[in-house]
């Protein structure tokens, strides 16, 4: 089993910065400093496979993660999904992502749901700035979430996750005489999703234009064991889909998300008499929750073009052949300046006795030597009790 060998420095920065702000004047790399990162990873391989697009992807058992409020417009009253990643595989063969969840539609145009989001980052060997071991741990992370979704109109549904985080990334350990313990913190997402379809019932041809946005991950601070709290990932995506069929057999789905990180960006540093000051912007670890959230929309240094900057695209394509095959592909972008994340996707699904199914996925990034090189992901679903689609918007308008 590889393992990572880190002092207590090197544990910081792989923490993701989370016991030292990471300190620089290089301006041509601000990236916003998160805990929990785990949160916003892809977990499941429909979506990976579009190039992470999916808050207006039709909906399945994996909307708990994407979209909670396209449930209850699910075909099925039932439905669950397993899916598995590993991850950095070309780096370490101990670490993987794994999700679970399942919906159940109640009442009439309402559903609820239950997803559990586990991380496990390997096994780590903690070693002091001397060099010498202080022992052995398998850092893990999980979500826990509970989900509830109404259509409010024939047309139009939002929905509710409130969640359960908890981190142990070094358990109780004291490394260099600093006492590190796990973070844990509550959170909620807020999902809405509009749809619109146009049939002609003579040919057979179908057109649903939909629209979804969500805030994920709105939740406290969190702490591994010093005095200052870190953001977690709390993510706005907006985005939409058109899905477009000419004789019922051939379906075409077209998909577009837009995301941005809303969490405080870093500002710009210069080091005066003997330490770091931020010159332009405010030092993250100082403000107030709701302050650093909602202020990230107008808080970059550089202003409104790195603003713009902080705005990453996914888009997909997918074609189904009379809903038993799946072929897809993607592409995900995002600013050098902000994490210089580029990847092609593609992936196939298939369907089997209208219960069962398997979707694969596989990354390709655009940067040779890009850790995410080769990730790959599967995921196995099961759905029960087809409704007609007449009976599925009953809901008043």
């Amino acid at each position: 089993m590889k393992r990572f060998f880190v002092s207590l420095s090197l544990f910081i920065f792989w923490a993701g910065s989370l016991l030292a702000q990471p300190l620089t004047t290089d301006t041509t790399r601000r990236i916003p400093s998160i805990a929990l990162p785990f949160l916003n990873f892809t977990p499941d391989a429909r979506s990976a496979a579009l190039g992470d697009a999916g808050v207006a992807l039709s909906p399945d058992a994996n909307a708990t993660f994407w979209n909670a409020a396209k449930l209850p417009y699910a075909e099925k009253d039932f439905g669950v999904s397993v899916s598995y990643t590993p991850w950095l595989r070309n780096l370490v063969d101990d670490m993987f992502l794994s999700y679970i969840s399942a919906y159940k539609k109640v009442g009439k145009g309402q559903a609820v749901a239950f997803s559990i989001n586990y991380f496990n980052n390997g096994e780590i060997d903690l070693r002091n700035n001397q060099g010498m071991n202080i022992g052995y741990f398998v850092a893990q992370e999980l979500a826990a979430a509970g989900t509830y979704s109404r259509q409010l109109s024939q047309n139009f549904s939002m929905g509710l996750t409130l969640k359960y985080v908890y981190s142990n990334l070094a358990g109780n350990a004291v490394v260099s005489g600093f006492s590190v313990r796990p973070a844990q913190t509550a959170a909620g997402d807020i999902s809405a999703y509009y749809k619109k379809e146009f049939s002609n019932l003579e040919t057979g041809s179908n057109l649903t234009w939909s629209w979804g946005a969500m805030i994920s991950n709105l939740g406290g601070k969190v702490s591994y064991g010093s005095e200052d709290r870190y953001f977690i990932p709390t993510n706005l995506k907006i985005g939409t889909g058109i899905s477009y069929t000419a004789d019922g057999r051939n379906r075409f789905n077209f998909l577009l998300d837009a995301n941005k990180l809303m969490v405080p960006t870093p500002p710009v540093w210069q080091y005066q008499a003997g330490q770091y000051v931020a010159v332009r912007g405010r030092d993250p670890r100082d403000l107030p929750l709701m302050t650093g959230i909602f202020g990230s929309f107008a808080d970059a240094p550089d202003g409104f073009g790195e603003e713009l900057k902080e705005i990453s695209l996914s888009t997909g394509v997918e074609y189904w052949y009379n809903d038993v095959f799946a072929a897809r592909f993607g592409y995900f972008g995002e600013s050098r300046m902000k994490g210089d994340r580029k990847f092609f996707t593609a992936g196939f699904g298939l369907r089997f006795q209208e219960k069962y199914a398997l979707d694969f996925a596989y990354l390709m990034p655009v940067r040779q030597g890009s850790p995410l090189a080769q990730t790959l992901r599967l995921s196995l679903s099961m759905s029960l009790n087809k409704k007609s689609v007449a009976g599925l918007n009953e809901v008043d308008e």
